[in-house]
């Protein structure tokens, strides 16, 4: 909470200071008006003052409050307001309101050590499970390394990626033994860079490799790089030679309770709110209605006896000849309009809500997606033609399995904005995601296990991907069952440990090619 107190002091500023020079203007008036209002309260000349006092009411010591001080409050107030103070700005609705953070898994046989029951890597599975489900709406990265690196999961807000990846990983799927955490700073570094908002790297190990020491040393030595922090799953004792090395600000210890992943938070959170300050691109969020609402209090104290000021009469009648505001059924209606109500659901996490109120089209898909309405988020995205448009529609359409129409809306953005690393990798996964599926699928359909026999009919399957499609006889009375291909792919199970192994060989081969 100070962190966050801290930074809104910092960047607290007007976005019309010109209104302030009414101030002075306000200042001149009420300084006028008082003098005269307290030289009026001069006991009367000519009589004795013992006599002078008697016959004055209310004669127990002048008024310390006139009504002058309540209008010259509200008006200053109002002047503050329309300067339009800020100290935070807006964020971008396709972008996480919460910094993106990416976790690197030491995958070793170390990691399976039982000192920490069950073992130290299961121990991890579930720490970075129970910091996904924290950090809800916020994107997280998965990198594995060991000898050598490699990427699981891009950055994602959907934590039942992250926790089957997370729970095919072991010493057995990673292709080289060893302990190479350079490697997976340098994986990190590029998916933080290529993501819009900056965020933070979280290493999740028992020890760190004494070699990688200088790495992390350069890390720690650059100012405007993403934070980088240490969730050591190991017994109470020396953490090592290596992580003593770094700040003990950034090596949090494991703990039974949520308050080692409080600390990951906190820090995730203020390389958010630094990178929000910085970019430029964003509009600041003005907060002058905060001071709005405070001079209504103000306006109740004109209903006291002798505090009516005769021109504030005119100002009601002038409001009055606007004519009548229509009635609204909901008294919320009368101080906010639906995008502000669409935002209050939205921060509160009401997300099915905020799509019904928003009146803002992005805001709207936004919503929507997040509350898991994917087609419908997608039509919204489909009516836009801006390059964020085209890759939230694209975002939706994956989430709902609909990767060819994915693909087309990635395309579309990558139109619109060559330069959109996020479109262009999403575009790059969803490819990969279609290949997979559909490499399984003709795997399953070519007939290689169950043979065809001389009562089969083999079809061409020219209008597909892939080989051939067999139907025997004696199957024609399930044709009521037949699944589509969107229904196929959705039942589709394969061994997740079994695909990132062959992957992770792979990326290794081709890496040892390119060298």
């Amino acid at each position: 909470m100070m962190d966050r107190v801290l930074d809104a002091i910092a960047a607290l500023h007007l976005l019309r200071p010109i209104w302030c020079l009414l101030l002075p203007v306000v200042a001149f008036i009420w300084w006028r008006v008082r003098r005269r209002q307290t030289a009026g309260e001069k006991p009367p000349t000519g009589i004795a003052p013992h006599l002078a006092e008697a016959l004055t009411v209310g004669a127990g010591g002048a008024r310390r409050i006139y009504a002058i001080d309540g209008v010259a409050l509200a008006l200053c107030l109002t002047i503050l307001a329309a300067a339009g103070p800020t100290w935070s700005r807006v964020p971008n609705p396709l972008l996480a309101q919460t910094a993106p953070l990416v976790v690197a898994l030491k995958v070793s046989e170390s990691m399976q050590a039982p000192d920490v029951p069950p073992n130290r890597l299961e121990r991890a599975r579930f720490k970075i499970l129970d910091l996904v489900n924290r950090r809800a709406g916020a994107r997280t990265a998965l990198i594995a390394y060991a000898g050598t690196a490699h990427r699981v999961a891009p950055l994602t807000d959907d934590p039942n990626i992250l926790r089957a990846m997370l729970e095919a990983l072991s010493p057995e799927v990673m292709p080289v033994p060893g302990d190479n955490a350079t490697a997976a700073l340098a994986f990190a570094r590029e998916d933080l860079a290529s993501s819009e908002t900056p965020g933070a790297i979280l290493f999740v190990l028992d020890a760190l490799n004494s070699a990688d020491a200088a790495a992390f040393a350069e890390t720690d030595a650059d100012a405007d790089g993403p934070p980088v922090l240490f969730l050591q799953v190991a017994p109470e004792g020396d953490p090592g030679a290596a992580l003593s090395q770094i700040p003990p600000d950034r090596v949090i210890r494991l703990t039974a309770d949520d308050s080692d992943l409080a600390q990951i938070e906190r820090a995730a959170e203020s390389a958010y709110r630094a990178a929000l300050l910085g970019d430029e691109r964003l509009d600041w969020d003005d907060r002058g209605w905060m001071l709005g609402w405070l001079v209504v209090p103000l306006f109740l104290l004109w209903f006291r006896r002798g505090w009516t000021m005769r021109w504030a009469l005119l100002l009601a009648a002038g409001l009055g000849a606007g004519g009548a505001a229509p009635a609204r059924a909901d008294p919320v209606d009368w101080f906010f309009t639906p995008d502000q109500q669409g935002m209050m659901a939205y921060r509160n996490k009401d997300f099915a809500r905020a799509g019904e109120l928003f009146l803002d089209p992005m805001w709207r898909a936004q919503a929507m997606f997040r509350a898991g309405q994917y087609p419908a988020a997608a039509d919204v995205y489909a009516r836009l033609d801006t390059a964020a448009a085209a890759f939230g529609e694209g975002m939706a359409r994956t989430r709902n399995r609909e990767y060819r129409p994915a693909i087309a809306a990635y395309e579309r953005a990558l139109e619109l904005q060559p330069d959109f690393p996020e479109a262009a990798w999403n575009l790059e996964v969803t490819k990969a995601i279609l290949d997979f599926v559909e490499t399984a699928r003709e795997q399953s359909d070519t007939g290689e296990e169950a043979g065809i026999g001389a009562d089969d009919v083999v079809f061409d399957n020219e209008a597909q991907r892939g080989a051939e499609t067999q139907k025997d006889y004696a199957q024609e009375e399930a044709q009521a069952d037949f699944q589509t291909a969107d229904q196929w792919m959705r039942s589709v199970d394969t061994d997740m440990g079994d695909f990132l192994r062959q992957r992770f060989l792979q990326e290794n081969a081709a890496g040892e090619a390119s060298e």
